[in-house]
């Protein structure tokens, strides 16, 4: 493997670290900033922050790096990263939290530069087991960041922060010295009408029997939402799980769930159809949920863990059904559509779960995980009323 591969996967195992590795301990951090002990506003507020400034920059960067080049954009993206986290490390009130957190959404390129850069230095031959593992060093992150995050924290809370800052600075200066420009820069005028970050969702209206498509994406995004949002505060305040707890908890997940992600999807859509493997998904997501709502006793969690994975069986059936909505023609745009509803569910529903688990938190924080379960039911008739053209009917030239 060469180094900018190397670089690339780095950065983007890096990137996931640096996301997850916050959840254990933003709790905390949060009730030692505001001095307040109801702290889900809060959370759902830097969440939302940061998906608001990545959804609305992100198709500047994509545009920037096509015109100035793939590198100069990484290397911003590494480097606004490694500021958010010195910020939050040191940050002695909220709104330099938020500084942060808006500084690190605002040059958040890292995952869509990366799969550029490799597309620029990959033959067609190599590009879907590169991107393949571009996916497993993300999930990687994932399973590594909650457990370390906890790790640290439990020992000083701003630790983990320090960590963070450190790894994604020497990851800029490796990317300095060794990364080399992939492509020639166009050089070109930037449409700015590609800054538009609403600019996709026009065509939902275009694309017939394509809204229930999106709306389904939509609540899929949402509800995955409120693991991040909520996980850290219920675990605390269900069974006084600490820092370490909530990270190995979060890290037993992210493992089932790539188990899953890499076993399952291909052996259960061949079996159930893409349709009822959405829903199969759907319903093994319902029952661990509503397990995890009356659960008393943390083990209860572990338990249910690979249940809880079986989920993620759905995902990559729906994204295949959505693909049959449109021709080969038209395929970027639905993807573009896709991305945008799933922007929009990252910048939403941390606000409304947040605020849901606020209302309930001290009666019975374990009512957040029923309100995901009310989601999904929404989202059932829609896969099967809303996709049956879809699944049966060829798709429509626009």
């Amino acid at each position: 493997m060469n180094k900018p591969l190397i670089v690339i996967f780095a950065a983007i195992c890096l990137d996931a670290v640096g996301i997850s590795l916050i959840f254990p301990i933003l709790p905390r951090l949060l009730e030692e900033v505001t001095h307040s002990q109801n702290i889900a506003p809060y959370v759902g507020v830097m969440t939302a922050l940061y998906a608001a400034m990545q959804f609305a920059f992100a198709p500047v960067l994509g545009a920037l790096s096509d015109n100035l080049g793939r590198r100069p954009v990484l290397l911003v993206s590494l480097a606004g990263a490694a500021v958010n986290y010195v910020i939050m490390a040191f940050a002695p009130q909220f709104w330099m939290l938020l500084l942060g957190r808006a500084i690190a959404g605002l040059t958040s390129a890292n995952a869509s530069v990366a799969t550029a850069y490799i597309t620029d230095i990959s033959p067609e031959d190599k590009r879907a087991s590169r991107f393949g593992l571009l996916s497993a060093m993300f999930g990687v992150g994932f399973i590594v960041g909650p457990v370390l995050g906890g790790l640290l924290g439990d020992c000083w809370l701003r630790l983990p922060f320090i960590a963070a800052a450190v790894l994604n600075g020497c990851n800029l200066l490796i990317a300095l010295f060794v990364l080399p420009e992939p492509r020639t820069p166009s050089g070109q005028k930037i449409d700015l009408a590609a800054f538009n970050p609403l600019r996709p969702l026009r065509w939902v209206f275009s694309m017939k029997g394509l809204m229930p498509i999106v709306l389904v994406y939509f609540i899929l995004s949402a509800t995955g939402e409120a693991y991040g949002t909520c996980w850290a505060l219920w675990g605390f305040d269900t069974f006084r799980w600490n820092s370490l707890w909530i990270g190995l908890s979060l890290g037993a997940f992210g493992v089932c769930q790539t188990l899953v992600q890499i076993f399952l999807p291909g052996p259960a859509t061949k079996f159930l159809g893409e349709r009822w493997a959405v829903v199969v998904g759907i319903a093994c997501a319902c029952i661990a949920l509503v397990a995890m709502a009356f659960a008393s006793q943390g083990w209860v969690i572990f338990a249910i863990m690979p249940i809880f994975a079986l989920a993620g069986v759905g995902s990559p059936a729906f994204q295949a059904l959505a693909t049959r909505q449109v021709d080969q023609t038209r395929q970027g745009q639905l993807q573009g559509v896709l991305t945008s509803a799933i922007s929009l569910a990252t910048i939403i529903s941390p606000l409304a779960f947040s605020t849901f688990y606020f209302l309930v938190q001290k009666d019975w924080p374990g009512a957040i995980w029923l309100s995901v379960v009310a989601i999904y039911a929404v989202a059932i008739p829609l896969v099967l009323l809303g996709t049956r053209a879809a699944q049966s009917a060829k798709p429509e030239n626009a």
